[in-house]
């Protein structure tokens, strides 16, 4: 089934970007575009930018829109191929091989037997070449793997197969749609940029940053919405170590909320800065800041 007869919206990027809006997803053009491209080329997108600014819910979203399942390789340091690609249950093996020790089969038979895909555990790269229905396979912070990792990503983007030396080459009947975030805490190849399309997500600007807070919190005071807006993005001009991102904007306007705050002053501020600042360093930075910032949200 195509996109097209999925929704009709998908075919154009302003109708991509209205469904993305029905499911509270605020995507400007060049990230509608890039989406539109991703289907229409069945190429991999590499989704760049700082940690919240909403590369992870892109994913999840458009797996909603397609109306198809959502497989996450969530990436960090000394992930290898056996827990993305696949693993063999050995502990199920094993207790097989123990149950027919007295049943007089041979050898030969008994290894075709446990290694057959009874007791195959498909980790998300194979089970995303595995589906009956294209999916939305999400990489999730590619540069926290090494270069090795990388290397065999990329054999696997190219033709979407897998070789298991006792089942033979699986290769993939649907391409899945695939999404590749990295908050760039070390650089990517030149060879994995080269065969994903490319997109930038930085801070959103001051109307966008309101604009999202609306739409999640639709019965949030406007004015409580700009000045949340305000403070976050002169939080991030400064040397901060964990600067707020998309994320946190949204936790501290749902937690005044819920606090029933309808404005902000810094009584309010000091008893909700735990929200959007995560680090003592930071918090003790803030000091320095208080006048300016009271001045933000007179």
């Amino acid at each position: 089934m195509s996109q097209a007869e999925i929704n009709p919206l998908l075919t154009t990027v302003e109708g991509i970007q209205a469904v993305l809006r029905e499911r509270n997803y605020i995507a400007d053009l060049s990230m509608a575009t890039a989406l539109r491209l991703v289907m229409a080329l069945r190429k991999p997108l590499l989704v760049e930018g700082p940690a919240g600014v909403g590369k992870t819910q892109v994913a999840k979203t458009l797996a909603e829109v397609l109306d198809t399942r959502l497989i996450r390789l969530q990436c960090y340091e000394g992930l290898d191929t056996a827990q993305a690609l696949y693993e063999w249950n050995y502990p199920k093996q094993m207790l097989h091989i123990r149950l027919t020790e007295q049943t007089g089969a041979s050898v030969a038979q008994r290894e075709a037997q446990i290694f057959s895909e009874a007791y195959l555990l498909r980790r998300p790269l194979l089970e995303a070449i595995s589906q009956d229905k294209p999916p939305v396979l999400l990489i999730d912070e590619i540069d926290r793997t090494d270069e090795e990792f990388e290397a065999f990503l990329l054999e696997l983007l190219a033709e979407f197969q897998v070789t298991i030396p006792e089942l033979g080459t699986l290769k993939a009947t649907h391409r899945p749609h695939v999404i590749l975030t990295s908050n760039r805490s070390r650089e990517l190849s030149d060879a994995l940029r080269r065969r994903c399309l490319y997109l930038w997500q930085n801070y959103p600007s001051f109307e966008k940053e309101v604009e999202i807070i609306r739409t999640r919190l639709p019965g949030i005071n406007v004015r409580l919405a700009q000045k949340i807006a305000t403070v976050v993005a002169h939080l991030r001009e400064l040397p901060l170590n964990k600067a707020p991102g998309v994320a946190e904007s949204l936790d501290w306007a749902e937690a005044l909320v819920s606090l029933h705050k309808e404005s902000l002053d810094m009584h309010v501020l000091e008893q909700t800065w735990g929200v959007i600042l995560k680090d003592k360093d930071d918090l003790t930075l803030i000091e320095a800041h208080k006048q300016r910032i009271a001045e933000l949200v007179a």
